[in-house]
């Protein structure tokens, strides 16, 4: 009788912990099952044809138009310095002056030279001496023209071009030594040398117009034009260059600001999708969006972009107008994801 009992209660024991663990994976089940329905709430917006401004922007430096290193062509010491640094030059204008000794000396000469060069002049007309004789004395005089008038541009320096002085390297009286005494940069008008990407070669004119922005100088724009377009690309880079001229009326740029310079290639017609929905692929770079799909679920869709205008991109390849793309919450979602379109978009 004592083991009918016993035989009876372990049954029942065993009977109770089938029900309570066949119960606790019920509820486990029935927790996971929502989880695995669950969807991501995302923002999206169709992909649209729309005129795309081919709009590009470049960096580049400010450069002066023409640099001059000022300086004599023999040595010798400095009798004065008549400008400084910052100091704006005309063309022509009288920079510095050199050691006038040998210049009085080839003035002597020369004198001396026409004095004897008339005198025989009358002579051979005369026939009073060859011609052979006349032709020496001549050439006698016409080199100590040139001589004269050589040491007469070195020792008045002037300056070749109207500018600014941005360099002084001696004091009155140093002996110039082989470096320039003066720097002088013409910065009317000042050019910016720009490297252009060679997919856009052939929309490259001289003659367009270009807008100019410095970071030294916030809230002014500056206007300027394709003045030449050099005809060799940089084989490193795919990019070839183009010289843009800005009149600088004004003098406000100077060499060596940093500049941003702005080039418009006209308009295209493409599809544009919001900048948010591109998604840069980690350790490739590749650019993809997430396009929603009739079932409820995301597909990762590689694309081409083009021009980046505001806040929307250019799309090349890899969408067809009307395509819904993932817009805010992109980041977070997987290829294959169910989601949930929001009303508010």
């Amino acid at each position: 009788m004592n083991r009918i009992i016993r035989n009876a209660f372990l049954a029942g024991a065993a009977l109770s912990l089938v029900a309570c663990g066949g119960g606790k994976k019920t509820e486990e089940a029935q927790v996971a099952a929502p989880a695995e329905a669950q969807a991501t709430l995302i923002a999206a917006q169709p992909a649209v044809m729309a005129e795309a401004p081919q709009i590009e922007t470049y960096t580049s430096t400010v450069q002066a138009f023409a640099v001059n290193n000022i300086a004599p062509q023999t040595g010798g010491r400095i009798e004065s310095i008549k400008v400084d640094v910052g100091s704006f030059v005309s063309k022509g204008q009288l920079l510095a002056t050199m050691d006038a000794a040998q210049l009085d000396q080839a003035h002597l000469k020369l004198v001396n030279d026409s004095t004897e060069l008339s005198r025989l002049k009358t002579l051979f007309e005369e026939g009073g001496v060859s011609k052979s004789d006349y032709d020496a004395v001549e050439m006698a005089y016409k080199v100590s023209r040139r001589s004269y008038n050589n040491l007469l541009e070195n020792a008045y320096l002037t300056s070749p071009i109207s500018g600014v002085v941005t360099a002084r390297n001696y004091d009155k009286g140093d002996m110039y030594a082989g470096t320039p005494i003066f720097v002088v940069q013409q910065i009317t008008p000042v050019k910016l040398l720009v490297g252009v990407s060679e997919s856009d070669y052939t929309k490259v004119k001289i003659g367009n117009t270009v807008a100019i922005t410095a970071d030294a100088l916030p809230g002014k724009s500056f206007t300027g034009r394709i003045n030449k377009i050099y005809p060799t690309m940089d084989p490193v880079s795919h990019t070839f260059v183009t010289e843009v001229l800005v009149p600088n009326a004004d003098r406000v740029l100077r060499p060596g600001m940093f500049a941003r310079t702005t080039i418009e290639f006209g308009v295209n017609n493409s599809i544009i999708v919001p900048d948010e929905a591109i998604v840069k692929m980690q350790g490739s770079g590749q650019k993809c969006v997430y396009v929603v799909k009739d079932d409820g679920t995301v597909k990762l869709t590689l694309v081409t972009v083009g021009r980046h205008s505001g806040t929307s991109y250019e799309i090349l390849e890899g969408l067809d107008e009307g395509d819904l793309v993932a817009t805010k919450g992109s980041s977070s979602l997987k290829d294959g994801a169910k989601v949930t379109v929001s009303e508010n978009r």
